[in-house]
């Protein structure tokens, strides 16, 4: 950050000092994702609203998708049919909350109030500890966010059924690694407040790329090949929501589901090392401002 009035770079290198040096137990990071799930709990008014306007524009894209297939050949659109895009639309509302693509500034606003100073003095990485929560977040929204338009779904709309065993279990995965990489591309949209202060554009690049890369707006499926391959490959968007839809909705067969699945796993490793290395050099640039 740039230098400001009332230097503080010494207890930020301290604190650097201490919590890159201490092992998070396993009970410690359990109660940090049950004190999320704890604070996300209390916000039912929220989630209310949240789960019924979900399931509105869930009704406005089923039916917007559902008029492309019915234009298609053969009723085929991107290789989806219409039962099949249904699923996608309906589970993909739901999981919209559960990856939380948008809407979570917390780390940019502590950084820029001066209150990450308190993070960095705890003996918690803040990546583990902001990560924990957002796990208990993430489990809120399972209950909560998930349920109600998938159930709207299958109550109005002929909704794809998987029929492979393996895609229930491969599901559950494909739907945690994207929780996982997409924590890691918030945190690190966040993180840029450590430099930029004011972290309005990179938030609203990030709103506007990830809605079309992830595959919310049009399944990724209805681009060229090339692109699409493109996009799985050298960008982290397709693993936050293309890839655990396309799992539900059967899109590819067994062996290419599990690839795009490891494609998940490996894009989770290399963002939340980036993460890591990012906070350590922030923090060797730290500069907490105010009296």
């Amino acid at each position: 950050m740039k230098e400001g009035i009332g230097v503080d770079s010494v207890n930020a290198t301290g604190a650097r000092r201490v919590h890159q040096n201490v092992v998070v137990p396993f009970r410690t990071f359990t109660a940090i994702t049950g004190s999320g799930f704890r604070r996300y709990s209390t916000y039912r008014q929220a989630t209310i609203a949240g789960a019924f306007t979900n399931t509105v524009f869930g009704f406005l894209r089923c039916y917007v998708l559902l008029a492309v297939a019915g234009a298609a050949a053969h009723g085929l659109a991107g290789g989806y049919d219409r039962a099949q895009l249904a699923t996608f639309v309906w589970v993909g509302q739901g999981l919209l909350a559960v990856v939380l693509l948008w809407g979570w500034t917390d780390l940019a606003d502590r950084i820029r109030t001066g209150d990450v100073a308190s993070d960095l003095l705890r003996p918690v990485n803040p990546v583990l500890s902001y990560l924990a929560t957002d796990l208990g977040r993430a489990g809120h929204a399972v209950l909560t966010r998930l349920v109600p338009p998938v159930v709207t779904g299958l109550l109005f709309f002929d909704m794809y059924l998987p029929k492979r065993w393996v895609t229930g279990p491969l599901f559950l995965v494909s739907t945690s690694l994207a929780v996982l990489a997409c924590f890691g591309c918030r945190y690190l949209v966040n993180a840029s407040a450590y430099w930029l202060q004011d972290v309005r554009g990179p938030m609203i690049a990030w709103a506007l790329g990830s809605g079309v890369l992830a595959g919310l707006y049009f399944p990724l499926r209805f681009l060229p090949d090339w692109v699409a391959v493109a996009l799985w490959i050298g960008t982290p968007f397709p693993s936050l929501l293309q890839t655990p839809l396309d799992v539900v909705v059967e899109r590819d067969p067994p062996a290419t589901q599990a690839g795009l699945v490891a494609l998940q796993a490996v894009w989770v490793v290399l963002l939340l090392a980036a993460c890591r290395w990012v906070q350590r050099r922030a923090e060797r640039k730290l500069v907490i401002q105010g009296g």
